[in-house]
């Protein structure tokens, strides 16, 4: 069995393990979050197609502006931004991709924001 020297390893053993029971379909496409250590990425992808239906980042010129950082308030502003995003392309019901990531702090805080925006999972 392998076992993971890093955090980042971890993750991505979490994130592997995950993405065998997710997948997103033209229904319920997957809602993925991914932290880097300054910025935060969330989109909603139906993985039919392997395409992205909505996408949000805080490398974006109108969030840049904010000068953003990876904490919980800004993921919940982003979790709002990709729930209206999505549902001007009439997407209501998604499945949650945490990307490994422990389901606590930031994510909590974008998963929280993204059900609020009416994202439903």
């Amino acid at each position: 069995m392998a076992t993971a020297t890093n955090r980042r390893d971890q993750i991505q053993m979490r994130h592997a393990r995950l993405r065998k029971k997710v997948s997103g379909t033209p229904e319920r496409p997957r809602l993925a979050v991914h932290f880097s250590g300054k910025n935060i990425y969330a989109q909603v992808i139906d993985d039919t197609e392997g395409k992205t239906i909505a996408a949000v980042n805080t490398t974006e010129a109108g969030l840049k502006s904010q000068k953003p950082r990876a904490n919980a308030a800004t993921a919940a502003t982003v979790g709002k931004l990709v729930a209206e995003r999505a549902m001007a392309k009439n997407v209501t019901k998604v499945v949650f991709d945490r990307g490994g990531y422990i389901y606590h702090g930031k994510v909590k805080a974008l998963a929280d924001a993204a059900r609020e925006g009416g994202l439903q999972f």
